[in-house]
């Protein structure tokens, strides 16, 4: 059985609402479904960070124009040491909409050595940062720990993660990737051919009713060149929630599903 429900519009107007927009026999309830909805945002804001940081510190002079700046609105700082440790910033001021996404604070990116280098690791912090309505708070470490130099591979961290939506609600969360380069490896100052693989990993969003548990069950696959990731599945558990969410074939697009252990399956819209 199908059914259709539109689980967040990511960067919309309004505070991460389900219930207005399933059916009466839903199986899964609200409080599950808004830390589902928390889940995905989250996902894609770690996602869209990540690439910024990348852009931001790419170093290759010969790089074309956007490939060394992740939107012409936000100002960014490069340093001009060059030793080590680097410490870039994008400031998206009090509003900067880039592919129709509107972000303003701050990120700050400091680097402990080149990203493609072994044991180098990329901090991303937020300062006062906002992804449409929501205030995103926490720490990505993105650690290079390539062991094989024809397979780049970082561990991905957050700490101290938290999402407000514009009601006040709070969802916190943290967790650990791992991510593996499996194309543009040959051109490592070319970011739009890269492609990245995460075979494991797991992360927690907790809010005021319960917490979620993410746990990947069949590799994700997330292009440099698209926002969102177009492959593999994350399994899902807590509360009333026990099932998959199924990234889809590869496409670029942000539509997903969700198979409940009953079988139900849900169309899911970023």
């Amino acid at each position: 059985m199908k059914k259709t429900a539109i689980l967040i519009t990511a960067f919309c107007a309004s505070a991460l609402m389900y219930i207005s927009c399933t059916s009466n026999d839903d199986v899964v309830n609200q409080a599950d479904t808004t830390t589902v909805s928390a889940s995905l945002v989250i996902d894609a804001i770690n996602e869209m960070d990540i690439k910024t940081a990348l852009s931001a510190t790419n170093s290759n002079p010969a790089a074309k124009p956007s490939e060394v700046s992740p939107g012409t609105c936000a100002n960014i700082t490069i340093p001009s040491e060059t030793t080590y440790p680097k410490v870039f910033t994008v400031d998206y001021g009090t509003g900067c909409t880039i592919n129709q996404i509107t972000r303003k604070g701050k990120l700050k990116i400091t680097l402990s050595g080149p990203v493609i280098t072994t044991g180098s690791k990329m901090t991303v912090e937020r300062i006062d940062y906002y992804v449409g309505p929501y205030k995103i708070e926490g720490t990505i470490e993105y650690t290079n720990t390539t062991t094989v130099a024809t397979v780049p591979q970082w561990t991905r961290k957050v700490t101290n993660g938290k999402l407000t939506d514009n009601s006040g609600r709070v969802f916190t969360s943290s967790g650990t990737e791992t991510v593996k380069q499996t194309a543009g490896v040959d051109t490592p100052y070319v970011l739009e051919d890269n492609v990245y693989e995460m075979p494991e990993g797991n992360h927690t969003i907790i809010s005021d009713k319960g917490t979620l548990t993410l746990t990947v069950q069949e590799t994700l696959i997330k292009k440099y060149s698209c926002e969102y990731i177009s492959k593999g599945k994350l399994k899902i558990e807590g509360g009333s929630l026990n099932g998959v969410i199924d990234y889809g074939n590869n496409a670029c697009d942000a539509q997903y599903t969700y198979t409940h252990q009953n079988g139900a399956i849900y169309n899911l819209g970023m």
